[in-house]
C-alpha cells in the first residue's frame, strides 16, 4: 500500500502517460501507461541493457527500428484457442503482425553483434511466412474474402451480379413507366430487399409489398411483385456467399490456432522491444544518460545487492552521483506547455553518508528536490536513462518509500501531524517486511512456524531431519529475534523520501521526534533524504559522521529562491525576508526580529558566513573556469592561424611549382623551334655549335640562374667533445681528436667509431665545418675533376644530324642490334640517337627497342613526332 502511495505522491503515472506518447504499438503504449516496477536488481539490469542498445540502434538507423504493421492481436489470439472463427479484419492485423516482426527481426539481425541483447530476442520470433502468404490469398486489403480463396465463391458471386442487375433492370423500368406515382427516381433497399419510392396517393399503381414509411406518411417503400422472387434468390445467394467465406475464415482461424503459443510470445517480444525503444527515445528526448547501479556486484551471471560489512556497519560502498539533474516532470512541462527553465541540481552523496537533511527557505524547492530524487531512483529501476550529466551513479533501492504533502483528513478526523505519522509508520512496517525478507533469504533457514507468518513462497521442510537441523543452527524463535535487531539485518536496501519530518506539532516535541526518527533510520535504511525547518536537525551532522546537511540557495538581493542545492551547508529559512517580499508590515517584521537572538541568532550568524566563503569560492571558481576558457580559446585561434599560415606556404609553393612548369614549357618550345631549324636542309658541326649557344641564352632567360648559391651557414671548429651531425648516415657523434692535416678526424656514436672528413659533418644546429687551406686545395682539385665530370654531358648534342642517325629498314633484327652496338661506341659528342627502322609489320621496331631496353648504355627510348617519322623513328637517350 505504501509503496502505491509512493508512485502516487512522487506523479509516477504522469511519468508513464509521457513515456507512452513514444510508443509505436498500441499494446505498448497500453502495457507502459501501466509501467511495472521490477522486483529484483536482475530484471532492471535486463531493461537496461534493453534500453542502451535501442539507443545505439536509433543513433545508427536513420528512422530508427522499425515497429510499423505490429498490431494488438491479443484478442483474436484468445479466441482462436476458444475455437472461435476471426474476423478479415483481425486475420488481417495478424498477417501485418507477421511482417512487421519479420521487418524488426532484419533490421536487429543487420546489426547483431552491436546489440547482443535484442538479437538474442528477435531470435525466438516465429513470423511464419507461409500463413502470411496465406491470409493475403484469401484476404484482401478490405478485410473481405478474395474469390480465389474458394473456387464456389467465383461462381456465387457471379450469380450474385446477374440477380441483383436484373433487379435494376426490372426496377429502372417501372421507375420509367410510372414515373407519375413514384416520388424519386431512386432504388433504395429495406431490409437487404431493393424497393422503390411510391408516392402514397398512387400506391395501387405499383403491386407489392409495402416495406417502410417515410417519417410523414407520403412516401411509401415498395417492392413490386416482378422483383419479389428475384429478391428472394438474392438473399438465397448471399446467404451462401456467407456460408462459404465463413469456411474460409474458419480453415485461417484453426491454422493460426495451431501456432497460438508462437505467436503469443511473438507479441510478448515485439512488445518488449518497443518498450525498449520506448525508453530509448524518451532517454533521447530528455538528453538523459545510463545510470551505473554503486551497490551491485555482478557474479558469474549472477546481481547481488552489496549489504553493510561485519566490520564496518555504518559505511556502504553506494556513493550517489547525479549532476544536474532535471525533473522530467518539469522538463516535459517546459518543452510542451511552455512552463518555466527548469534548473537543474547537483546531488553528490558520499558512500558513508546514511541520512540527508535539506534545510532552507519555504517556496525554495525543497519538495521538489525530494520528488527528483525519488523520481531517478524508480527511472532507474525501469530500465530508464537519467537525465543527468554523466556519470550517472546511485544505488538499485528494493524499495522507495515517500511521504510528502499533507495528509490532512476532516472525513477520517486525521491532522497534518496524525497524517504523517501515519504515513511514516507503514514505512516503517515495510522496511520491518524487507528485513525479515532479507534475513528469511540470505542469512539463516527458518520454518513458516518459526517466523509466524504462513508465507507461501518460502519452501517448506523436506524432511524430519532437515527440520531438526534447522532447529540446531536457529536454537530458538527468540535467537531470531536477536538477529533481527541487529544492525546489520536491520539494514533495509530502501529509500526514505520525508517532507516537512516532525512538522505539525509542538517544535520541541516535533524536532525531538524527528531526531529519533532520523537516527533510527541512519541504521535501517540505506538512505534517507528529510526537509526540515529545525535547526536542531541541523547539528546532528556534527554529531554522527553518517548525517549530512543540505540547502536550497536563497538571493538576498532579490529576496527570490534559486532552487539550486548547495551541500554541506545547512540553509536559514528566512522567514522574515520572505514575509517582506510577500508585503507583511514592516513593523511587525522589525518587532519579530527584536525576539531573535541568542544561539538561534548565532547559528544564523555562522550560517551567512559559511555562505559568504562559498560564494566567494563560486566566484573564483568561475573566474578560473572563464579564464580557462579564454586559454582554450586562444589555443585553438593559434592552432587556427597556424594551420591558415601552412596552407598558405602550400598554395605560395604551388604556385612557384606552376610558374616554373610554365617557364619550363616556354623554353621546350623555344628549344624545338631551334631543332626544326636545325632538321631544316643538310646540319653541320657550325649550326650544331650555334644551336648550343642558342640553347644556352634560353636557359639563361628561361631557366633559374644555376650561378645562384644558397648563403653559406657560419663555420664552426670542430673540438674534441663536441657532438656533432653526420648527415650522409643519419647519426649524431662525439668528436675524438683534433682534425688532422687532410682534414680527417675520428667519430664515435655509440660503440662505433669512424674516420670523417670535414665536408662530411655539421654543427647540431647546422653550421658546417671550416675546412683548412690544405683540405681545399685538395677538396678543390677534387671538385674540379668531378666538374670537368659534370660539365662534360652538358656539351653533348641532342640535335639530329647525319652522325648521330642510322636506317635499319631491310635488315635483320639480329644485323639491326650489331649496327645499334656500333654506333652506341661511337657516339662521344651526342645525347642521342636516331634509328630508322620503319613501320612495315613492326618486328623490326619491337626488336630494336627490345635490344635498346636491356642495354646499358641507353638512358630511355621513345618513338620520334609525326615531323622526324613517327612510328618509323625511335629516338634513344644515352645514359651521361
Amino acid at each position: 500500500m505504501i509503496q502505491a502511495e509512493t508512485l502516487e505522491l512522487l506523479e509516477w503515472q504522469r511519468l508513464c502517460h509521457h513515456l507512452a506518447t513514444f510508443a509505436t504499438t498500441k499494446l505498448g503504449a497500453v502495457v507502459t501507461r501501466n509501467l511495472p516496477i521490477p522486483q529484483t536488481p536482475s530484471e532492471t539490469l535486463e531493461l537496461l541493457a534493453q534500453t542502451k542498445e535501442a539507443y545505439q540502434l536509433e543513433l545508427q538507423l536513420s528512422s530508427g527500428l522499425s515497429l510499423q504493421g505490429i498490431q494488438d492481436i491479443g484478442d483474436a489470439l484468445e479466441r482462436v484457442e476458444r475455437h472461435g472463427i476471426l474476423s478479415g479484419e483481425e486475420l488481417l492485423n495478424i498477417a501485418t503482425t507477421l511482417a512487421g516482426a519479420r521487418q524488426l527481426r532484419r533490421q536487429v539481425d543487420a546489426h547483431e553483434e552491436d546489440v547482443p541483447v535484442l538479437a538474442e530476442l528477435v531470435s525466438e520470433l516465429r513470423t511464419y511466412p507461409e500463413l502470411e502468404q496465406e491470409i493475403h490469398r484469401c484476404i484482401d486489403d478490405r478485410g473481405d474474402v478474395t474469390d480465389r480463396a474458394n473456387p464456389k465463391l467465383t461462381d456465387i458471386r457471379i450469380k450474385l451480379k446477374s440477380t441483383r442487375d436484373r433487379i435494376y433492370q426490372i426496377l429502372q423500368s417501372i421507375l420509367q413507366r410510372k414515373a407519375g406515382a413514384i416520388q424519386e427516381q431512386l432504388i433504395t433497399q429495406r431490409g437487404d430487399r431493393f424497393v422503390i419510392p411510391v408516392k402514397a396517393p398512387q400506391k395501387d399503381q405499383v403491386q407489392g409489398i409495402v416495406h417502410d414509411t417515410s417519417a410523414k406518411g407520403g412516401t411509401l417503400y415498395i417492392e413490386p411483385k416482378s422483383t419479389i422472387e428475384l429478391n428472394n434468390q438474392l438473399r438465397q445467394l448471399q446467404r451462401r456467399e456467407q456460408i462459404e467465406e465463413e469456411a474460409v475464415r474458419q480453415v485461417l482461424s484453426e491454422q493460426i490456432a495451431e501456432v497460438q503459443p508462437d505467436l503469443e510470445r511473438l507479441l510478448v517480444i515485439v512488445t518488449t522491444i518497443d518498450l525498449a525503444v520506448s525508453r530509448a527515445r524518451y532517454g533521447l528526448w530528455l538528453e538523459a544518460n545510463p545510470p551505473t547501479f554503486t551497490n551491485l556486484k555482478i557474479q558469474d551471471e549472477t546481481v547481488e545487492c552489496v549489504l553493510p560489512s561485519d566490520t564496518d556497519k555504518t559505511r556502504f560502498q553506494n556513493p550517489v552521483t547525479l549532476r544536474q539533474l532535471r525533473h522530467p516532470l518539469l522538463v516535459w512541462q517546459q518543452q510542451n506547455e511552455q512552463g518555466t527553465p527548469v534548473v537543474p541540481i547537483d546531488v553528490t552523496i558520499k558512500p558513508s553518508i546514511r541520512v540527508v537533511a535539506i534545510t532552507g527557505p519555504n517556496t525554495g524547492g525543497k519538495t521538489v528536490t525530494l520528488k527528483t530524487i525519488g523520481m531517478a531512483a524508480l527511472m532507474a529501476k525501469v530500465g530508464l536513462f537519467i537525465p543527468a550529466r554523466e556519470p550517472v551513479e546511485l544505488p538499485w533501492f528494493d524499495l522507495v518509500l515517500a511521504d510528502i504533502g499533507d495528509e490532512q483528513s476532516i472525513e477520517q478526523s486525521l491532522s497534518t501531524f496524525s497524517g504523517h505519522i501515519r504515513r511514516i509508520s507503514r514505512i516503517l512496517n515495510a522496511i520491518s517486511a524487507v528485513n525479515v525478507e532479507t534475513i528469511n533469504q540470505s542469512s539463516i533457514p527458518v520454518t513458516h512456524q518459526q517466523l509466524g507468518t504462513d508465507d507461501s513462497e518460502v519452501e517448506p521442510v523436506q524432511n524430519q531431519q532437515e527440520e531438526v537441523e534447522i532447529i540446531e543452527e536457529v536454537d530458538s524463535l527468540e535467537t531470531l529475534k536477536a538477529k533481527i535487531k541487529d544492525p546489520e539485518y536491520q539494514v533495509s536496501n530502501t529509500l526514505i523520501l520525508l517532507d516537512e519530518i516532525g512538522a505539525g506539532t509542538d517544535p520541541t516535541e516535533g524536532s525531538a521526534l524527528a531526531t529519533a526518527l532520523l537516527q533510527s533510520l541512519a541504521d535501517s535504511a540505506l538512505l534517507t533524504i528529510a526537509t526540515t525547518h529545525f535547526g536542531e536537525l541541523k547539528a546532528l551532522k556534527y554529531q554522527d559522521e553518517r548525517f549530512e546537511n543540505s540547502s536550497v540557495e536563497f538571493d538576498e538581493k532579490t529576496l527570490q529562491p534559486t532552487y539550486r542545492l548547495l551541500w554541506g551547508i545547512p540553509g536559514r529559512s528566512n522567514a522574515l525576508k520572505i514575509a517582506q517580499r510577500l508585503g507583511l508590515k514592516s513593523e511587525i517584521l522589525e518587532t519579530a526580529a527584536s525576539y531573535l537572538g541568542g544561539s538561534s541568532q548565532d547559528v544564523n550568524d555562522v550560517i551567512a558566513g559559511l555562505e559568504a566563503q562559498r560564494k566567494q569560492q563560486e566566484t573564483k571558481a568561475e573566474e578560473a573556469s572563464k579564464l580557462l576558457k579564454e586559454t582554450e580559446r586562444l589555443h585553438q585561434e593559434l592552432i587556427r592561424k597556424t594551420a591558415l599560415l601552412k596552407e598558405r606556404e602550400q598554395a605560395l609553393k604551388r604556385e612557384q611549382e606552376q610558374a616554373i612548369q610554365e617557364t619550363l614549357i616556354q623554353a621546350k618550345g623555344e628549344i624545338a623551334q631551334v631543332i626544326r631549324r636545325l632538321q631544316q636542309g643538310q646540319p653541320k658541326a657550325q649550326d650544331a655549335q650555334k644551336a648550343t649557344e642558342t640553347l644556352d641564352k634560353i636557359a639563361e632567360q628561361r631557366l633559374p640562374s644555376r650561378k645562384q648559391k644558397p648563403p653559406e651557414k657560419p663555420k664552426f671548429k670542430p673540438k674534441v667533445g663536441d657532438r656533432i651531425r653526420i648527415p650522409s648516415i643519419g647519426q649524431t657523434a662525439e668528436v675524438m681528436n683534433e682534425p688532422d692535416e687532410n682534414g680527417q678526424l675520428m667519430v664515435r656514436f655509440g660503440i662505433m667509431k669512424m674516420n670523417v672528413g670535414l665536408a662530411e659533418i655539421e654543427s647540431l644546429d647546422g653550421q658546417k665545418a671550416e675546412i683548412s687551406t690544405k683540405s681545399k686545395s685538395s677538396d678543390k682539385a677534387k671538385s674540379s675533376k668531378s666538374e670537368a665530370t659534370v660539365s662534360e654531358p652538358e656539351k653533348k648534342a641532342t640535335v639530329r644530324t647525319s652522325k648521330n642517325t642510322i636506317d635499319l629498314r631491310g635488315k635483320r633484327i639480329s644485323e639491326a642490334e650489331i649496327e645499334i652496338d656500333r654506333m652506341l661506341g661511337q657516339m662521344v659528342d651526342f645525347a642521342a640517337i636516331w634509328i630508322i627502322h620503319g613501320k612495315g609489320t613492326g618486328q623490326l621496331r619491337r626488336g630494336v627497342q627490345e635490344f635498346l631496353k636491356n642495354n646499358p648504355l641507353v638512358d630511355r627510348f621513345e618513338l620520334a613526332t609525326q615531323a622526324e617519322g613517327g612510328a618509323g623513328v625511335t629516338i634513344a637517350y644515352l645514359k651521361e
